[in-house]
């Protein structure tokens, strides 16, 4: 198996689902302004149960289980924090199991200037990465300051976005009916060097009085009940990485539910060799701190 794009993997979905949470209080511009109003937030905590769905390719996967605790809170005044675990195990059928832990917590403020970021990931109880840093938007850069794995500071192009605007984006996107949406996104993936182009992929609404073929704990929410959703799928290129034949194949794709206050269901992790469904399990809204108005 390849660690390293298991180990990204696990953070751009980590980072995806901190973006969920805070997307619908972004401040935007224009008609993207006016298409993402109207939903707040809900601040909530969810846990999600991990599957194999696909094994193909190179990388042969016998069996894959694990869960996903994510917990989000936050406002426009203090910002967006979000705290995420993840616990899965896979067997690859010849005697090769590998056991993966992984923790992050990341705060961004809500007009997409500062991301601070903390990972740690553990595979089979000795193979420790660790990711921590900031990075900050100035004019047309974002300086990167990382402490982990090493001291090192460095600039993104300023047209990059962070987790959360691009969820944001998504969002508006959906709302004025577009079905495609291009993003350079920054979210500290792998070393905390890397930046990926996106492609997103955007399905027809879900109207909340739609009949739900398989519901889940946020389908049957009473404050989810009327929402609208639509089916995402987001594909993420390394920026840097060369092109095969002229065309360039996707590190990893994540198709998702996305409700319009922002939460996620039905998450789908294609790695290529191999593909990871994770399903709404509980989803509570009483254990996590409401947001504080602005003063």
């Amino acid at each position: 198996m390849r660690h390293h794009f298991h180990r990204s993997a696990l953070w751009l979905w980590s980072g995806f689902l901190a973006a969920t949470g805070a997307a619908a209080f972004l401040p935007t511009s224009g008609d993207a302004a006016h298409a993402a109003a109207g939903v707040p937030f809900l601040s909530h905590q969810a846990l999600y149960n991990l599957s194999l769905a696909k094994s193909r390719g190179s990388t042969s996967l016998d069996s894959a289980r694990g869960r996903i605790l994510y917990k989000f809170s936050g406002s426009t005044c203090e910002g967006y924090t979000s705290d995420f675990r993840q616990v899965s195990e896979m067997d690859n059928g010849e005697g090769k199991t590998t056991l993966s832990d992984m923790q992050s917590t990341s705060w961004e403020d809500a007009e997409g200037r500062t991301y601070r970021f903390k990972i740690m990931t553990r595979m089979n109880d000795n193979d420790q990465s660790e990711v921590d840093g900031v990075a900050e938007r100035t004019g047309d850069k974002i300086t990167v300051k990382l402490k982990r794995p090493s001291t090192k500071t460095f600039t993104v192009d300023g047209k990059a976005v962070f987790p959360t605007e691009q969820i944001q984006r998504i969002i508006a996107a959906a709302k004025e009916g577009k079905s495609v949406l291009e993003l350079t996104v920054y979210d500290g993936a792998d070393n905390g060097e890397k930046v990926y182009n996106t492609f997103s992929v955007i399905g027809k609404p879900i109207r909340g009085e739609a009949t739900r073929s398989s519901p889940d704990p946020s389908t049957t929410h009473s404050q989810m009940k009327t929402l609208t959703r639509w089916p995402v799928t987001v594909s993420y290129y390394e920026r840097d990485a060369a092109r095969t034949g002229g065309e360039q194949i996707p590190n990893y794709s994540m198709s998702f539910e996305l409700f319009e206050d922002g939460v996620s269901r039905a998450l789908v992790l294609d790695y290529n060799d191999f593909v990871i469904s994770g399903t709404m399990d509980k989803f509570d809204v009483s254990d996590v701190r409401s947001a504080r108005p602005c003063k």
